[in-house]
């Protein structure tokens, strides 16, 4: 098994966001300044792709917001090869009923990095979705309504389904889902899906992300230590993300991922 003090890369920034995804601010360059200002060695932009949600808010890039990012994205690439490798991957939220959409999307570009997460789920049989990952007090609502261990549940057989049908490579927000709802809590049935999970994730080759985000959220990222040690007793590789959706987010708490990680493993 790797050493949890060299398990992961705090010079590269794996996950980024800009204002293409409409709910983050800068623009591309920005991003790539800060994190020359950071130090950093590389930084991977993963902006959002869904297909098939019915949400009255889209958070999530079109296809004229992709040939965009690339164009924008490879200027950038040539403009500051000299101080900082810039990469170009999607954040795919997979939906059962998009599947098919989603793979056609994934195929139209040459992604560096794809990481697979889930933040929407269908809402009974409304035609509408759920964000789990807003803080909106109508997410909550629904949440709420419609039973937390429930969600849970499908969130964790969804993620598992996307890692088993999608082309891969990291595994974002393990455990970020209805993280605004006070008081959730994972039951056994949860944590077996989770295990459940991390074995595919394992036999897929793909790593696992610690999402720096958490540090500001909670005071510890995504995910917990309990998962994180599921995950490294798995042998599962470990990348870093920021999860920034401001210039000044890129890197951020990265210095403190190695303590976090020997806290997992030996608590």
């Amino acid at each position: 098994m790797t050493s949890p003090q060299t398990a992961i890369d705090i010079s590269t920034d794996g996950h980024v966001h800009t204002r293409l995804c409409r709910h983050a601010t800068g623009e591309m360059e920005e991003y790539v300044l800060a994190g020359i200002d950071r130090g950093l060695d590389k930084m991977i932009f993963l902006e959002h792709l869904e297909a098939g949600i019915n949400y009255f808010d889209r958070t999530w890039l079109t296809e004229e917001d992709f040939e965009e990012y690339f164009r924008e994205g490879m200027r950038l690439q040539i403009l500051y090869r000299e101080q900082i490798e810039v990469g170009l991957g999607v954040e795919v939220g997979y939906n059962r009923q998009g599947k098919d959409e989603l793979k056609k999307k994934i195929g139209a570009y040459p992604w560096e990095r794809v990481g697979i997460s889930c933040h929407f789920l269908p809402i009974g049989d409304t035609g509408q979705h759920i964000n789990l990952l807003s803080r909106q007090q109508q997410n909550i609502d629904i949440a709420r309504q419609a039973g937390v261990d429930q969600l849970l549940s499908c969130y964790f057989d969804t993620l598992h389904e996307a890692v088993a049908e999608l082309p891969g490579t990291v595994l974002c927000h393990l455990d970020a889902a209805l993280r605004h709802v006070p008081g959730i809590s994972f039951t056994k049935e949860h944590l077996q899906q989770i295990d459940d999970l991390l074995t595919t994730v394992k036999e897929k080759g793909m790593a696992i992300e610690i999402n720096t985000s958490g540090f500001t959220m909670r005071g510890e990222p995504f995910p917990a230590r309990k998962f994180l040690a599921m995950a490294i007793g798995h042998d599962i590789p470990l990348v870093a993300g920021s999860d920034a959706h401001r210039p000044e987010d890129v890197g951020r708490f990265f210095h403190n991922l190695r303590d976090y990680i020997t806290s997992a493993v030996c608590p």
